[in-house]
């Protein structure tokens, strides 16, 4: 007995082993439609017919599938009857189909494949509610009170396509550790119109993605839809930036400030000149010294078409005025219109004093931050 016992057990586990790399379907069709009846795996977007079973005179078909991962797979008459599966390694999955595959069936065996099947037809029901909708709206609008009719049946179109929405996302909330959620994020109403379409709804997508990657870290589909969401937070963020920019009035970097004598002069006047536009305050240890730096070059190369244009920085006036004046700055020396509101500086994004830009003769930026050259 004993012996008998240790001979067992091993094809037990070898047995238990081989059922956990595979899933059976079995079904059944109410109606016969054609001989032969198809699997497919969907690759991401692309279904691939992978096998094929012939429907016997009952109506019975069988399936065996080798995998070690859950994944989405198709039973299909056509491209356009099928029904989706999520199978697992050891499932038997039970079928039962009345008419068209897609319309009226019954599963088992597979909860991935039950909350498909919940999906599917709720959206089923919904398609067809919006199909009659839009009969009536036809209909109405050659009618003489359609002023009535026409506004009430467009706010019922969008009650159902809410509710459509709101089944999604509670789906969506109660199983994100399935890969039945990835389902439910991009099911579509119609060939444009995603249940989920507005970017509020982004962040079920980065509910399910951060759950799926702890429960299927490895699958082709946690892949595809962490990789999707990246893209459209991507996407979001451009059209918000380029929204904010089109909205935002131009600016131009092209200071026009008052000088120590009161003149307003522009940047883009010196425009011929190399110009080093120079951010400053009278305060800073640093700028003192860059300045002293500066009047020997500018000693050297003002007759050679070189010019300095200094913003000063101090909200003191008087403190400005009294630095150009003991230190006989030569330059255009100009300050904020208002200091308490510095906006050249955060135009130019000074971050710290001294701070520089050099232009050249056609007032292109050709140099930062060049101290000590």
């Amino acid at each position: 007995m004993k012996k008998f016992l240790l001979l067992l057990i091993p094809v037990l586990v070898i047995t238990g082993c081989k059922n956990k790399g595979i899933f059976t379907v079995e079904g059944t069709v109410g109606e016969k439609k054609q001989d032969h009846i198809y699997l497919k795996r969907v690759d991401i977007d692309t279904p691939v017919t992978i096998d094929s079973a012939k429907i016997g005179k009952n109506g019975t078909f069988r399936f065996r599938v080798k995998t070690t991962e859950a994944d989405f797979y198709q039973i299909s008459y056509s491209p356009d009857d099928f029904i989706t599966l999520l199978a697992e390694p050891g499932e038997k999955i039970k079928l039962a189909f009345t008419n068209n595959l897609s319309h009226d069936y019954t599963v088992s065996g597979s909860p991935g494949s039950e909350q498909i099947r919940e999906l599917d037809l709720k959206l089923l029901k919904t398609k067809h509610s919006l199909d009659s909708l839009n009969s009536l709206y036809v209909k109405a609008s050659k009618e003489p009170d359609f002023d009535k009719k026409g506004p009430a049946l467009e706010q019922e179109y969008l009650r159902l396509k809410e509710d459509q929405r709101k089944f999604n996302i509670a789906f969506v909330l109660k199983n994100m550790r399935s890969l039945a959620a990835i389902k439910a994020l991009y099911q579509m109403i119609d060939d444009q119109t995603y249940v989920l379409n507005t970017s509020r709804d982004l962040q079920y997508m980065k509910i399910v993605s951060d759950s799926l990657k702890v429960y299927y870290p490895d699958s082709k589909h946690t892949k595809a839809l962490t990789s999707d969401f990246n893209n459209q937070m991507n996407r979001l963020y451009t059209r918000r930036i380029m929204a904010m920019a089109n909205s935002a009035p131009e600016v131009s970097l092209d200071p026009d400030l008052k000088d120590v004598n009161g003149k307003r002069i522009k940047l883009s006047s010196l425009k011929g000149k190399y110009v080093l536009l120079s951010f400053w305050s009278a305060d800073s240890r640093d700028c003192i010294t860059e300045n002293l730096q500066l009047k020997s070059l500018y000693k050297t190369y003002s007759k050679r078409g070189f010019e300095i244009y200094q913003i000063n920085l101090d909200t003191d006036e008087s403190k400005w005025r009294n630095a150009v004046s003991f230190d006989e700055l030569p330059w255009i020396n100009t300050r904020e219109d208002d200091p308490s509101n510095p906006v050249n500086a955060k135009y130019y994004n000074v971050r710290s004093l001294p701070a520089n830009f050099l232009y050249d003769r056609e007032g292109l930026l050709i140099g930062n931050n060049l101290h000590g050259r």
